[in-house]
């Protein structure tokens, strides 16, 4: 051997599955550099071979990436030796291992050659142990990546397999990443020790996953996908079905512009389930709302506008970067300034033109709420009262000068002035003047409906009745239903 680097796949773990080239490999080699001895298929390699390994630089590693880079550096020190290197890991050598990959990279930049040798990796044993096909659809994600991330990156309607489940700590963090997306008793199966003869399966819910004995080195878990469907990927296929020249012809005819209804309807409905803090209801409407989105998107598609995941992307860089105190180094205090650094990251994105903070504030909004956003976003660049008190003064003054209007126009003119500074009020004190102002009417819709069914019992009209009756059966019903 004349130099560089050859790199050996063992395989799962039963020597029976060591490929020919691997154990031709390791009979010329005098020696051999594992990732790990913790394999298996160590204990069956030639006996004239010297076996080191990498083992103390797990100990030593804060994380894995820092792990594999040394794995990976010191690999490529040795290659550099007239006789070369045998690096030998589990499995094949580009599935799943994070320190070949990296050592291809290194190797690269300096031009020392490197030679795969092909072993059979985990992904056999285990379709073989769960009799399944990877071919319809089988996901493969690392255990330590889902571990560090806060949503995995899995289509849920498909099934997966989740690797190098190394021990309960990691479990236990891939776990809660997984139950953002799936219901935490969503049935998984362990597979220990695939291809071995300690193979074992075992099936728990997703939620008893890091409680469970024997979660190490050798084992994977594989995720069933849903039993009906439920991912955003089979909703787009739905809605582009419906879209078809074979599907439903009112999707079909259905436009940017004939949808807008339907998405205003839609928006409606997910705040009324907000409004009566309706769970059931608000899962729901928050469905019938993304059918609109998807519509839309679906329409963009075929008219070559856009395609969803250009929007996705658009907004996915766009919360990256106005959220530099969380996906850079920034530090903020407080939400308040999130809200003043989001307003000038702004500023820098549109260029040296000016544009007003009020820029993007839609004129179709509802009236309270466009006035709440346009306060809200004055006061983000300073334009604000110093306290409440301020506030309310205005209030104050705005009703004055209602009381002292002359005419139609004037009144007019002051009362929007009055519901400006109300709405003014309702944000300092941290309420949403549109919601609040609903809620309102609902309130008064139930309680009216209530005396008007008291005073049809009594036999009486509320055209016939005194203001102090009307007041009398307004409170009554106000008493029994807030009972």
């Amino acid at each position: 051997m004349s130099g560089g680097i050859t790199i050996v796949g063992l395989g799962p773990g039963d020597p029976g599955l060591l490929t020919v080239e691997a154990m031709q490999v390791m009979e010329r080699a005098s020696e051999v550099y594992l990732r790990t001895r913790r394999h298996p298929t160590v204990t069956s390699l030639p006996p004239h071979l010297e076996l080191r390994s990498f083992d103390d630089l797990y100990e030593a590693s804060v994380g894995f990436e820092e792990l594999y880079e040394a794995i990976a550096r010191r690999v490529l020190e040795l290659s550099g030796r007239p006789e070369g290197v045998v690096y030998a890991v589990p499995g094949h050598p580009l599935v799943g291992e994070t320190s070949v990959r990296r050592i291809i990279a290194l190797a690269a930049e300096d031009g020392t050659c490197v030679r795969i040798v092909s072993g059979v990796s985990f992904v056999e044993p285990v379709v073989t142990a769960l009799k399944i096909d990877p071919f319809d659809g089988l996901q493969i994600a690392d255990a330590t990546v889902l571990a560090g991330r806060y949503h995995p990156g899995l289509d849920p309607d498909q099934a997966a397999l989740v690797v190098q489940l190394y021990d309960r700590d990691v479990a236990a963090q891939a776990k809660l990443t997984l139950m953002n997306l799936y219901h935490d008793d969503h049935p998984v199966t362990l597979i220990h020790a695939a291809g071995t003869e300690d193979q074992e399966l075992h099936t728990v819910p997703l939620f008893e996953l890091d409680r469970q004995d024997g979660i190490e080195h050798l084992t994977s878990l594989y995720i069933p996908p849903l039993e009906s469907p439920g991912s955003l990927s089979s909703y787009q296929d739905i809605v582009a079905q419906l879209r078809a020249p074979e599907g439903c012809p009112w999707d079909r005819k259905q436009t940017h512009q004939t949808l807008r209804k339907h998405l205003l309807e839609e928006t409606y409905e997910v705040l009324e389930a907000l409004d009566a803090e309706d769970g059931d209801e608000l899962c729901e409407e928050l469905g019938d709302l993304m059918l609109q989105i998807l519509l839309h998107a679906q329409i963009a598609t075929e008219e070559g506008e856009f395609k969803l995941i250009d929007s996705i992307g658009g907004v996915i860089a766009k919360l990256i970067r106005r959220h530099p105190h969380v996906f850079g180094t920034l530090q903020v205090d407080g939400a308040d300034e999130v809200l003043r650094n989001w307003e000038e990251i702004k500023k820098h994105e549109k260029g040296d033109d000016f544009t007003t903070a009020l820029a993007g504030v839609s004129e179709l909004l509802p009236a309270l709420a466009r006035s709440q956003e346009l306060q809200d976003r004055a006061a983000r660049v300073g334009f604000d009262w110093d306290d409440v008190k301020g506030v309310q003064a205005k209030v104050d003054e705005e009703l004055r000068e209602l009381d002292e209007a002359r005419n139609l126009d004037e009144r007019q003119s002051e009362l929007g002035d009055v519901l400006f500074s109300l709405v003014n009020l309702a944000r300092w004190i941290d309420v949403d003047a549109e919601s609040a102002l609903r809620q309102a009417n609902d309130r008064f819709a139930r309680r009216f409906a209530e005396i008007e069914k008291r005073a049809d019992a009594l036999g009486r009209r509320l055209l016939d009745m005194t203001v102090d009756e009307m007041e009398e059966l307004w409170q009554a019903a106000k008493l029994d239903l807030e009972e």
